[in-house]
């Protein structure tokens, strides 16, 4: 059993590095942290705007690119039962695609596929490669329509790939949205219904849904919100609802801090894939520390290693952190004020170093994402 503890008793360190998070320009926090001590759960600032409630320590919210852990894992999970193999061709599987058939199911979960990301490429040299549309006015103004997973697929691949499969490493959210029609492809049901069957209904993750098209997060939750310039004055918008069809299996998932500690720990601990295709999952690309849907990272003097992904979606962030026996986790949410210019981008580095070094004694952000 564990300990538990409430908001601020016992752990101050922490109730004040999540208000620093707050102070430094993020509408609200929910940290949840295992270790030794027991669990600890606390919030600070605001669940929205206007208003003077904290975030509920329970709240669900959008955990944009964690989805592509659970998606990975449900891959790795067919690979268990020989439905697919880890270094099959795509093409063999998603002939309909026209894909270069080198493109590999590991260079998916790993990112070394080439693939453009459909949500827009950042070149090395500063240039940017628009993909769908996912910000400004645009973006909110049609944050109810529908894209299908195939369509995002298309656009993808009707651009320029960044290189040929597996000369190098390029975060695409388009990996995933092939994985998930993957996992559709060879189980004949839907990504969710895999979901519930491989990792929600086993572990019990009954607040962690993979939506779809769904545009509600269920109560209790704290609020999203994005900024955007219109005829010289601001605008801010609740954006908590929205059609998440447009980042598909590249974030579309709602969680807890709770699910996602039981899940991460599941994970690490072996409960849901085994052991050689854990350590598979945790063989990483040098160029950014990340294995299949996992930054294997070390957490800085006296850290060790930890296993992470993060993400953010519009207003909402999802953090998620275990050392790889499982013994101390970090699971987090943020709520914001979005905006396209990521004007919280650098400050959401800083927050999640400074949580880092907190829990795990030392810490370095995760590469910078957009909508991952």
């Amino acid at each position: 059993m564990t300990d538990k503890t409430t908001a601020g008793q016992g752990r101050p360190e922490l109730q004040k590095a999540i208000q620093e998070i707050v102070d430094s320009g993020f509408a609200g926090v929910q940290l949840r942290v295992h270790d030794e001590r027991g669990e600890w759960v606390g919030s600070a600032g605001v669940r929205k705007l206007g208003e003077s409630a904290k975030p509920p320590t329970d709240g669900r919210f959008r955990i944009g690119s964690n989805t592509k852990t659970f998606t990975a894992t449900v891959v790795l999970q067919l690979v268990a039962e020989g439905r697919i193999g880890l270094d099959d061709p795509v093409a063999e599987h998603l002939p309909e695609f026209g894909l270069d058939r080198q493109i590999t199911v590991r260079m998916l979960l790993q990112h070394t596929s080439g693939v453009f990301n459909f949500t827009g490429e950042y070149y090395d040299d500063g240039t940017f490669a628009p993909g769908i549309p996912w910000s400004g006015r645009e973006w909110v103004e049609n944050r109810f329509k529908t894209y299908r997973p195939e369509e995002l697929v298309r656009l993808a691949l009707s651009k320029p790939v960044r290189f040929a499969p597996g000369a190098d490493w390029s975060y695409s959210n388009t990996n995933y949205v092939l994985a998930r029609l993957l996992i559709e492809k060879v189980t004949g049901r839907s990504v969710a219904e895999e979901m519930q069957r491989l990792i929600l209904g086993p572990l019990g993750l009954s607040d962690t849904v993979a939506p779809t098209t769904e545009s509600d997060v269920p109560e209790p939750h704290a609020h999203a919100y994005y900024r955007y310039e219109e005829a010289g004055e601001t605008k801010t918008v609740d954006v908590t609802r929205q059609n998440p069809s447009w980042i598909s299996s590249g974030g579309d998932m709602i969680s807890t801090t709770q699910d996602l500690h039981t899940f991460i720990s599941a994970l690490v601990g072996g409960k849901l894939l085994p052991a050689p295709l854990l350590a598979e999952m945790y063989k990483t690309h040098p160029k950014a520390g990340y294995g299949l849907g996992v930054f294997v990272q070390d957490a800085g003097p006296n850290g060790g290693t930890v296993i992470t992904h993060n993400g953010g979606i519009a207003g909402h962030a999802g953090l998620m952190y275990s050392t790889p026996d499982g013994s101390k986790t970090l699971t987090a949410s943020l709520n914001y004020v979005d905006d396209a210019a990521m004007s919280l981008a650098v400050p959401f580095q800083k927050a999640t170093q400074r949580l880092v070094q907190e829990v795990f004694g030392g810490g370095r952000p995760d590469p910078a994402r957009p909508t991952g």
